[in-house]
Parts: C-alpha cells; sequence; structure tokens
C-alpha cells in the first residue's frame, strides 16, 4: 500500500469517529426527558450554557481576526514561512470551538435524561450518562484526526509534491510550518475556554456554596439557591466545553511536535511511503487509538444498582490502552520495517522500529500511571482525604493546611514518574520517542474524555434530581455516578497534566529544531534570566485567574444574598429566583477577566523572540528556549499541586456530607467540622477548576507560539550580527589582556 492510500487513510479514521459519534448522539436523544419540571430545569442550564458560548464566540473572533493578520504578515516574512499559517489557525480555532459545541450541547442534553434513567436503574444512568460523555470524547478524538490529517494532505501536495521537494528538506518545513497554525488555533481557543469557563463555574459555585449552604443552610443543589442553575451550567463550561478544547488542543500539539521531530529522522530506504512514515506515525497512532477506544466503550457496563461504575469505567480505559498497544505494535512494523533510524542533530542516538514501539509503551505507562496516582490522592477514603477530614474537625485554618500540604506533597510521585518516562522514551528513540510516548498517550483520548465528561454529566443530573425533588433512590443513583465522576474528573486532569509535560517537551525539541538551536547554556546569563522569567509565569497566570476568580464569585455572593432578602417567599418555596441574573454574573466576569491570561500568554514569547536581540552575544531564539524551560517545570508542578489539592479539598467536604468516622467520632453535617470542610473545598475550587487546568494549556500554547515564530528567529538567520556580538567581546578580552 503506498503513500497515497496511506494518508487517504488518516482522514477515513477521522471520518469513521464521527460517524459513530452521530449515531451515538442520537441514541442519547431518543431517551425518556422526563417530566415537565425536569425539563424546565434542564432548558435553563440549556440556554445559560449556550448564551455563555456565544458571548465568549464574539471576543473570540475579534481575536481571531487580529491574529490572522499578524500571522499572515509573519507567515510573508521568511523563506520558511507562508502566509496559509492563518488559513491553517482559522481552521484549527473553528474546530476547537466547535469540538467544546459539540460536549456542551450532548451533555445539557444527556443531564435530564441520565436523571430519568436514574429513575430505573443505576445500569440505564450509567448507560446515558457515559453515552453522551462518549459524544464529547469521541467527537473531539475525531475533529483532530479529520482537520489535521486533511490539512497536512493539502499542504503536502501543495508545498512538497507540487514543487517536487524532498520530504526531509526545506519544502516540508515550510508545510509543517503551516500546520503550525493549525495548533496555534486550537490551543489560543482551547486557553480562552478553559479560563472562561473556570472563572464562570467557580464564580457561581462559591457563591452557591457560601451563602446556600453555610448561610442558609439549604443544599448544594437546591432549587431555591439563585445561583444553583447558574453552577450547573459551569459544570458544563468548564468541565466540559473547557476540557474538550483543552484535550483537543493537546492531542494536535502532540502530533504536530511529532511531525516537526518526524521530518529530522535520516532513512536511508528509497521507499517513499518509510521516507515519510515518521512524519505520519503519530496521525496513524491517533486514529487507531480512535477506532480502539470506540470498540473499548462497549466493555463499559454495570449489572444492577450494586454494580461498581468505577471498575466498569476502569475495564473500558484499560482495554482501549492494551488494543493501541497491540496495534501500534503492527503499525510501526508494517510503516517502518526493521530499519534504522536516527535524528539529523542527535546522530549519536541510533533506533530502530522496535524502539519505537518502546517509546509507546512508556507513553502509555506513564499516562496510566500518573492518573493512579492522581486517584490516590483525591479519592475518598484514601490517607490524603481522610487527613484533610480529620484536620476539619478542629477549624478552618487546620483545613486549609491539611490540604495544601496534600497538594505539594502530590507532586513527588507524578513528576518521579514523568522523568523516568522522558528518561526511558529517550533512550528508546531520542527526543523523536519522547514525542511519541506523549502521542502514544494522547491515543486514547476519546476515551479518557468520555470518563471525563460523563462526570459532569452525573454531577448536573445530581442537580435536576435534587432541584425536581425526585424519590431518595433517585438521587442515591445519581450521587454513586456523581462520585465516581469526581474521581474520574480528578484523575482526568491528572491524566491532562502528564500529556501536557510530555507534549511541552516535544514541542520544545521541535522548537530548538526549527530554530536551528543545539544547545541551550545556563552559563549564559540572559539564558538563566529566561529561565527565572519563565518560572515565574504560572505564579502571575494563577494569581490572575485566582482573582478573577474572587472577584466574581463577590458579585455572586452579593446578587444571592440580594435575592434572598428583597424576594419575598424564595425560602417557602412560592417564589422562583432570579437565575438568569447569576448566569449575567458569571458571563460578564468570565469574559473581562479571561482576556489578561490569555494575552500573557501569547505575548511573552513574541516579546523575548522580537525584542530580546542578540544580547551579549546570545541569540533570542536560545533565551527563548529558557524561557520555555523555566515554564514548563513551573508549570507542571503548579498544576499537578493545584489540580489535586482541590481535588483533596473537594472530597472531604463530600465525606464530611456523607458522615465520616474518624477517631470514633462520626463527622458529619451537624458538626463544626462540615463548615471548615466548605471553606476548604471553595479555596480549592479555583485551584481545580481554574488555574490548575489551564496551567496545561498556558506550557503548551507558549511552546507553539515560538515554534510559530520559530523561523523568524533561526540562529542561521542572524549569525552575522552574532559574529560581530562575539567579534567585539573579543576585543574587549584582548584589550584587557594588553593592560
Amino acid at each position: 500500500m503506498g503513500v497515497t492510500f496511506t494518508l487517504y487513510l488518516i482522514p477515513v479514521l477521522g471520518m469513521l469517529g464521527m460517524f459513530f459519534m452521530w449515531n451515538r448522539s442520537r441514541w442519547v436523544l431518543k431517551q425518556d426527558s422526563g417530566d415537565e419540571k425536569m425539563r424546565e430545569l434542564s432548558g435553563h442550564i440549556q440556554r445559560g450554557a449556550m448564551t455563555f458560548l456565544k458571548a465568549e464566540w464574539r471576543v473570540l473572533g475579534v481575536f481571531c481576526a487580529v491574529a490572522c493578520i499578524l500571522l499572515v504578515w509573519l507567515g510573508s516574512s521568511h523563506a520558511h514561512s507562508s502566509p496559509v499559517i492563518a488559513l491553517a489557525f482559522l481552521i484549527g480555532a473553528f474546530l476547537s470551538a466547535f469540538a467544546g459545541y459539540i460536549g456542551m450541547k450532548i451533555a445539557t442534553k444527556s443531564n435530564v435524561r441520565t436523571t430519568q434513567a436514574a429513575r430505573t436503574s443505576l445500569r440505564k444512568a450509567l448507560d446515558v450518562a457515559f453515552a453522551g460523555g462518549l459524544v464529547m470524547g469521541v467527537g473531539v478524538a475525531s475533529l483532530a484526526i479529520l482537520g489535521l490529517g486533511s490539512l497536512f494532505i493539502v499542504f503536502y501536495w501543495y508545498f512538497v509534491l507540487r514543487t517536487q521537494g524532498n520530504v526531509n528538506g526545506d519544502e516540508m518545513i515550510v508545510a509543517l510550518e503551516a500546520l503550525t497554525g493549525f495548533s496555534l488555533g486550537a490551543e489560543s481557543i482551547a486557553l480562552f475556554s478553559r479560563v472562561g469557563g473556570g472563572i464562570f463555574t467557580k464564580a457561581a459555585d462559591v457563591g452557591a456554596d457560601l451563602v446556600g449552604k453555610i448561610e442558609a443552610g439549604i443544599p448544594e443543589d437546591d432549587v431555591r439557591n439563585p445561583a444553583t442553575i447558574a453552577d450547573n451550567v459551569g459544570d458544563n463550561v468548564g468541565d466540559v466545553a473547557g476540557m474538550g478544547a483543552d484535550l483537543f488542543g493537546s492531542y494536535v500539539a502532540t502530533m504536530l511536535a511529532t511531525m516537526v521531530l518526524g521530518r529530522e529522522i535520516l532513512i536511508q530506504s528509497e521507499d517513499p511511503l518509510i521516507k515519510i512514515a515518521p512524519i505520519i506515525l503519530p496521525m496513524m497512532i491517533g486514529g487507531l487509538g480512535l477506532i480502539f477506544s470506540i470498540l473499548s466503550s462497549f466493555a463499559v457496563r454495570v449489572k444492577d444498582d450494586k454494580g461498581d461504575v468505577l471498575l466498569a469505567l476502569n475495564k473500558g480505559n484499560w482495554l482501549a490502552i492494551i488494543l493501541t498497544v497491540i496495534g501500534s505494535w503492527f503499525l510501526i512494523q508494517w510503516l517502518l520495517p526493521g530499519e534504522t533510524f536516527q535524528l539529523e542533530r542527535e546522530g549519536a542516538v541510533v533506533f530502530s522500529s522496535v524502539r519505537i514501539f518502546g517509546a509507546v509503551i512508556v507513553g502509555l505507562l506513564v499516562g496510566a500511571l500518573v492518573s493512579m496516582v492522581t486517584e490516590f490522592y483525591t479519592s475518598k477514603g484514601r490517607r490524603p482525604v481522610m487527613s484533610i477530614v480529620d484536620q476539619s474537625s478542629s477549624g478552618h485554618a487546620t483545613n486549609i493546611i491539611a490540604g495544601l500540604g496534600v497538594g505539594m506533597e502530590s507532586t513527588v510521585l507524578p513528576i518521579i514518574i514523568l522523568a523516568g518516562g522522558i528518561i526511558g522514551a529517550y533512550c528508546c528513540a531520542g527526543s523523536y520517542g519522547v514525542a511519541i510516548a506523549a502521542t502514544a498517550m494522547m491515543s486514547t483520548t476519546a476515551m479518557q474524555l468520555a470518563i471525563d465528561a460523563f462526570g459532569a454529566i452525573a454531577d448536573n443530573a445530581g442537580g435536576i434530581a435534587e432541584m425536581s425533588g425526585l424519590p431518595k433512590e433517585v438521587r442515591q443513583r445519581t450521587d454513586t455516578l456523581d462520585a465516581v465522576g469526581n474521581t474520574t474528573a480528578a484523575t482526568g486532569k491528572g491524566f491532562a497534566i502528564a500529556s501536557a509535560a510530555l507534549t511541552s517537551l516535544a514541542l520544545f525539541a521541535a522548537f530548538t529544531g526549527m530554530a536551528g538551536i543545539k544547545t541551550i547554556d545556563l552559563y549564559k546569563a540572559p539564558v538563566l534570566a529566561g529561565l527565572f522569567i519563565g518560572g515565574m509565569i504560572p505564579f502571575i497566570f494563577s494569581a490572575l485567574c485566582i482573582s478573577a476568580v474572587g472577584r466574581a464569585a463577590w458579585k455572586m455572593v452579593q446578587e444571592v444574598r440580594r435575592q434572598f432578602k428583597e424576594i419575598p417567599g424564595i425560602m417557602e418555596h412560592k417564589a422562583t429566583p432570579e437565575y438568569e441574573k447569576c448566569i449575567n454574573i458569571s458571563t460578564e466576569a468570565s469574559l473581562k477577566e479571561m482576556v489578561i491570561p490569555g494575552l500573557l500568554a501569547l505575548a511573552i514569547p513574541v516579546i523575548v523572540g522580537f525584542s530580546w536581540g542578540n544580547t551579549m552575544g546570545v541569540p533570542a531564539a536560545e533565551v527563548l528556549g529558557g524561557v520555555l524551560a523555566g515554564v514548563t517545570v513551573s508549570g507542571v508542578l503548579m498544576a499537578i499541586f493545584q489540580c489535586n489539592a482541590g481535588g483533596a479539598f473537594d472530597n472531604a467536604k463530600k465525606s464530611i456530607e456523607e458522615g465520616v468516622v474518624i477517631r470514633n467520632e462520626t463527622l458529619d453535617k451537624s458538626t463544626d467540622a462540615y463548615p471548615a470542610a466548605v471553606t476548604g473545598d471553595t479555596v480549592g475550587d479555583p485551584l481545580k477548576d481554574t488555574s490548575g487546568p489551564s496551567m496545561n494549556i498556558l506550557i503548551k500554547l507558549m511552546s507553539i507560539v515560538a515554534l510559530a515564530i520559530a523561523p523568524q528567529i533561526n540562529v542561521n538567520d542572524h549569525s552575522e550580527s552574532v559574529s560581530k556580538d562575539q567579534v567585539a567581546i573579543e576585543k574587549f578580552e584582548n584589550l584587557k589582556i594588553d593592560k
């Protein structure tokens, strides 16, 4: 089978995924949506979610227009770039937004149907909730494969085949540089969606918790709480649309980085398929993972109400991983049969197809192990969460201290696993092996995202059950799904962090190749300064996100208090709260506050790359490499700390709500430990749902921006100015010697 067949197979796999997504979506929509009250509540959530998305798209439309103008100029200013990078950017941005829309649409339709299914059995409720999540997961992966594969075919034909260029030559560099725009568009939308959605959901959540639970003494999802609809909307815009755009961006960025590194692989074979195989291999692995995720989804089942939901989800996840491992072996042997390869700039690293397969196994193991560690630190009944529960009995301050301690401790094992994975993958196939490991980890994104979106759907289903006043057994079933959803949401964030770390390393390696950097010398003062600046960025980024949640939450608290005070009859169920006003507060705050953090990630690489110059004889590209190294290390640590601390805070509160025995004492809602746990959960909310998850996109986006401008700051293009600076330095040194 030749190059043409193989290339066209990639978008075909994406189209198969889209067909399955459409089929599952139709099945979900055919399910019973419950009584009039349930449909009314679900309608509020749907309208609120779409109102936010439309408002966000208006803001992002302006951003995309400005970015396109800049990219046209950037693409026209260098021989290794092309103005079509702007077109790729628009397509990437559109598909990223569309992926979020698909997830939002099906999640807001699935929630009420899951509630209605829970009136029948846990098995039926799981089927509906997971099917809704699967629509999103498969949709995101399919759009990524379809979009990236189709664009590559077009660019490969236009820049390489049309000019009779070389796969390893300048023509392919231009094609891949143009394709960088696709990833840049996807990650840009992902960052704004993650930050904006996180601010929206946490402003509503904090307002609902502090006033509803603490001051009014009513349940979290009580229909009398004016912020409860905004809170349920927030679950969708943050954990569904935001997470979907996040993993869509990761999926694309990982494949792109691997493709860029694949161009540098030296191959002796004259077979045209083998010559292009290192470039298309990541897309093929992603396509296989998509198909195997679909097949594995049929294993997610429970028999009755006593079935283990988490076990069913893990069964589907592990089956997808195992099938991907097996499929990757045959795929690699087909595309790269028994050849010996080496990267052009890493001549000492020689590897074979077997070693590339070894990198696949490393990547899948790293993803699984990091998820398991995350589950340990955030699950109810485990030592970390129980330590927070224990400290809650002595007050608010000790709860906060315990939760922050758990978050900091939780960085140790994931970093050791990541470090081991990086070394293992590099030993297998150099920096290309690290990139392949990241690709393998992302290959089962469809299943990972389905499990994550399932949690948000289950959470909404429980809220609708509470607000509708359904029987106790219905709420018990939705609570079972919700409890598992909290765990899967935390492990999903752990998976996203691990994938972001490996993706950023792959992008970093791709950037150094595009920029012509062979080494980054920390003994050079400008590079060391860049390293410190990069390490600082995740902290100011987090500060902006958390402060934004605080300001928005204050407005929400004031509004909820006003409605309780000024609208008589709310507490007696005689009046309906003004839900729309709370939704508007979260929407306005999120759109206003998401701009500065987003521009920070986009602007810093450009500022350093174009304005730093060749300070002290050091090329700007090398300084920018120092910045990227700093932001990657600091960002990964901050992401793990914040997500795990927030998840542990959340489940400590839920443990006390359900009643838990500590030191022969039962802690529940009636004890002083509960207000302390609510305070901890309130502190943890912006950590786990706003700044923490956004950190993944921050480190990837900065690397992608650097990759996009790499041809313009390539050290080979500035060799003359560097040599002049070096001459000046040598003259100065000679002058000192003469004296």
